[in-house]
């Protein structure tokens, strides 16, 4: 049997299919910087072996999984390329994989990861299946007649994919050093569209997503009148959201989800539309949605001495504003305070006005310096440029969180794609120091 070798495991889609994988009875293993990520979790609690990257781990017997942030000069994949094993890039293996099951393929500009891992959710609990999330959790049911999977438009790799059915949760513009406009990424999902089987389900609302001309049935969901799934009678609370479903004008549910914003009721749409198509009841899906905890790093709630931490991938203005509308619904009565490290130069310049005015919602804003990428690591502006657009002027370091004392009670929300949690986990160490430092002095007095 081969060994599928898995060059850059740690990424988040490369994590969750090797655990897939490794469900499925395969032999895995896998190898990346030697930097830990939050993805290895998962990967060493199936006691999956994990090597620092050297072409000395590329022998015969091995099938190469290639990470799509490697190039074909990675010494791993030149060395299994000139030995003539099989290299197959992360999507179009993925796309193998997802034949010969009922698939839907999650994508959007926004909410692709949240989607999917509330999909995976409701139908694990109801259904058979296998599942691949943005957020590096992956599963392989060997029985599974589904197969639920976040598909990634960048460099139009969801191409790879023709899955039974896709939910769409909206088109906007983002990966600019890809995509040139949002025709450009109207077009991607278009193509895309037309490789679904048997229908797509569209956030109806979504300006762009009304242009979609498909020869498959487009289901369209939302708040508007127009849909064919609507919400209305949103009630929200510091506990969750309740909303009416009405089916082509007909009342068809009363729904609760523990989550917060209106983005959280439209992915929930989604997947009830999706359910219903499928002859999944009602009732059944209306239960697994109340037990929905969330995936990582999407709204991650830590409390710690009087104050609220929460991790949160957001990194594109339209995600900051929902995250910051979301902690608003949770924490009426508490100061937001916004700590954000942008990923990339080429997004953090070409929105740079929206970062500041999305930033701006909150109370405060804190910047941590520009997170470079594998494919983009230098820029000609730097985190003084948004700086200068938003509320304070304020950048910190690593080394110097402990500005962030000065909002007790508050909501501090760290925000970023790319290791922002480094700086929630030195804001940690200082809350904990300040605690045993009052500790001492009461057992001094």
């Amino acid at each position: 049997m081969t060994t599928y070798h898995f060059v850059g495991i740690k990424g988040s889609g490369m994590s969750a299919l090797a655990q897939i994988m490794f469900d499925k009875g395969f032999c895995v293993q896998g190898s990346d910087v030697e930097k830990y990520f939050f993805t290895q979790k998962a990967l060493e609690d199936d006691g999956i072996k994990i090597l620092p990257f050297s072409e000395d781990n590329i022998r015969e017997g091995l099938t190469i999984i290639a990470g799509n942030a490697f190039k074909d000069e990675h010494p791993e994949i030149k060395k299994a390329m000139d030995m003539g094993l099989p290299v197959i890039r992360y999507h179009k293996f993925l796309g193998q994989l997802i034949d010969g099951y009922t698939s839907i393929a999650v994508t959007g500009s926004h909410g692709k990861t949240s989607t999917t891992g509330l999909l995976s959710h409701v139908l694990e609990e109801l259904r058979p299946t296998s599942y691949l999330i943005g957020d590096g959790t992956g599963k392989g049911n060997r029985d599974a007649e589904y197969f639920a999977l976040e598909a990634c438009e960048y460099q139009r790799h969801f191409l790879a994919y023709s899955p039974t059915y896709a939910i769409m949760t909206n088109i906007d513009w983002d990966h600019p050093d890809y995509f040139k406009s949002e025709d450009d990424v109207f077009s991607a999902f278009e193509s895309f569209g037309k490789q679904v089987k048997k229908a797509v389900f569209a956030l109806g609302d979504d300006k762009q997503l009304r242009r979609l001309k498909l020869d498959i049935p487009i289901v369209y969901f939302g708040f508007g009148d127009d849909n064919e799934f609507q919400a209305k009678n949103i009630i929200k609370e510091t506990t969750g959201s309740t909303f009416d479903v009405y089916h082509n004008g007909e009342f068809y549910g009363n729904f609760v989800i523990p989550t917060y914003g209106d983005h959280n009721v439209l992915n929930a749409l989604s997947v009830i539309a999706l359910s219903e198509y499928e002859k999944i009841a009602a009732a059944d899906v209306a239960k697994e949605l109340r037990t929905f905890e969330g995936v990582k790093r999407r709204f991650s709630i830590t409390e710690k001495k009087d104050q609220v931490l929460v991790d949160d991938y957001a990194h594109h203005p339209s995600e900051i504003r929902a995250t910051v509308n979301a902690a608003r619904q949770k924490y009426p009565d508490r100061q937001v305070v916004a700590v954000f490290q942008p990923h990339t130069f080429t997004r953090t310049q070409a929105f740079l006005q929206g970062f500041a005015d999305s930033l701006n919602l909150a109370d405060e804003v804190y910047l941590c310096d520009i997170f470079g990428s594998a494919r983009e690591n230098r820029g000609t502006l730097t985190i003084q440029d948004l700086a200068a657009k938003t509320k304070g002027n304020h950048v910190i370091q690593e080394q110097h969180t402990e500005s962030l004392l000065a909002y007790p009670n508050a909501v501090i929300l760290f925000m970023g794609a790319g290791d922002v949690q480094k700086f929630q986990a030195a804001y940690e160490g200082v809350l904990d120091a300040g605690v045993e430092i009052m500790e001492e002095k009461r057992a001094v007095n």
